[in-house]
């Protein structure tokens, strides 16, 4: 009984910090959709500079998160998920610098008109208000999101993953400790402060203070997510990404292609799963390419025409097509035609992004618009679904919904609208 009553006490402790902390964001949110560009420009270029100052701080924090993942097992792919580098941290650190360097989306006009009565209506970007993300294992998301969400006006509350906790915390010190040197409201950046998981369901029931809700990570905790939340949610689910070499493929364009699809970096949403391939050119392509990924240590599994044409690959079952592996794991099929390999991304695939390699610009085209998916690219990896690369400074996440965002949440994606109305007097009759 005393256990019990020790764990609702926890619980309700728990709600009250996520409560406090929310309520706290909620009054920032007000204070920031006031601050000019020059003062969030002022604080992105100083968080950036906290981060380098603050490295050694953040790179221990962030070498004892990994020694206890690695103490519980996780996978290579988990562990370079979560692990930071000074490499990582310049590239944080530039991401920052890169979205204070971007035009700033609050106030703009995005169109106006004036009605016979003489009533001028202007459509004007505003803040979406408090942004709520909730995230597993790479703690790079917290200043993504935090440099992000401030530049477009929102305070952000951010719940990272339990294994990145330490991490996540020296990055919003450093972050905050910016803040506060420039005036702007610490709690604009807000970090849930506990790894417990009744954070999340709290977080959850906040509507009064929380205006949408990121999440970020595995199905278990989208659909955690989605089913629980009291809030919008704008979904950021698995990537099932796939590249189909055509008939028309130029072959070494192709392996380099997949090589860096799967391989560059196999631990992100946007790396390749599937392997699609013409049966034309299955015969010259994929005994080769199945030896060079497999030299690449990436284990290859492989439908039955795939296995006639490289033996070593092992068979791939009807799970393996619909399976984010996000690892050095790869599905490799044979298809008839351009459009079984459609029909294939369509059935199985996550809508986030696929890719065609060929010269033939009618296949291109046909794949572009008949692929429904939140990027898609012709003779080009899927590696770049990106924020930094798609030249938006950085991302909330990739949104793999079609309401709202979609693909690489940059700043625009982060504000909403209202309708701003200018008379002299007018009545309605």
């Amino acid at each position: 009984m005393t256990s019990i009553v020790n764990r609702q006490s926890s619980i309700e402790n728990v709600s009250e910090q996520v409560q406090r902390v929310a309520a706290e964001a909620k009054q920032a949110a007000r204070q920031l959709a006031k601050a000019s560009s020059d003062q969030k420009n002022s604080a992105l270029r100083t968080m950036a500079q906290e981060l380098l100052a603050q490295r050694a701080g953040i790179l221990k924090a962030n070498a004892d998160d990994v020694h206890a993942a690695q103490r519980g097992g996780s996978s290579e792919a988990f562990i370079d998920r979560l692990r930071l580098s000074d490499q990582r941290l310049e590239e944080m650190e530039q991401s920052i610098q890169a979205v204070a360097g971007l035009p700033d989306p609050v106030g703009a006009v995005l169109g106006s008109w004036r009605r016979p009565n003489g009533l001028e209506i202007r459509k004007v970007r505003v803040p979406l208000g408090v942004v709520g993300i909730i995230y597993e294992s790479r703690p790079n998301v917290t200043s993504d999101c935090a440099s992000l969400c401030l530049k477009s006006g929102n305070a952000v509350v951010l719940r990272g993953g339990t294994e990145s906790f330490r991490s996540n915390q020296a990055i919003a010190a450093a972050l905050q400790a910016a803040l506060r040197a420039t005036a702007l409201p610490e709690a604009a950046v807000s970090l849930i402060p506990t790894a417990d998981r009744a954070g999340i369901e709290a977080m959850l029931s906040l509507n009064q203070f929380i205006d949408v809700i990121i999440p970020r990570g595995g199905e278990p905790l989208i659909r955690l997510v989605t089913e629980r939340s009291t809030i919008p949610v704008i979904k950021h689910a698995k990537g099932v990404c796939h590249v189909y070499v055509d008939r028309a493929a130029e072959l070494p364009m192709a392996r380099r292609i997949v090589l860096n699809a799967k391989c560059q970096r196999p631990a992100t949403c946007n790396a390749m799963e599937t392997l699609l391939i013409h049966e034309e050119t299955a015969p010259r392509f994929l005994p080769d390419i199945v030896e060079q990924l497999q030299a690449a240590r990436v284990e290859v599994r492989g439908c039955e025409r795939t296995r006639e044409l490289a033996p070593s690959v092992k068979p791939a079952t009807e799970e393996d097509w619909s399976t984010e592996y996000l690892d050095l794991i790869l599905s490799v099929k044979v298809v008839r035609s351009l459009e079984e390999a459609v029909t294939h991304i369509s059935r199985y695939g996550s809508a986030h992004s696929d890719a065609i390699v060929t010269q033939d610009e009618a296949a291109a085209e046909r794949f572009v618009r008949d692929v429904d998916s939140a990027a898609v690219y012709v003779n080009a990896s899927t590696r770049f679904t990106d924020g930094f690369q798609f030249g938006l400074g950085a991302e909330i996440g990739i949104s793999t919904d079609r309401l709202h965002a979609r693909g690489p949440m940059g700043l625009e994606e982060l504000t909403t609208y209202k309708y701003v109305v200018y008379g002299t007097g007018q009545l309605r009759q």
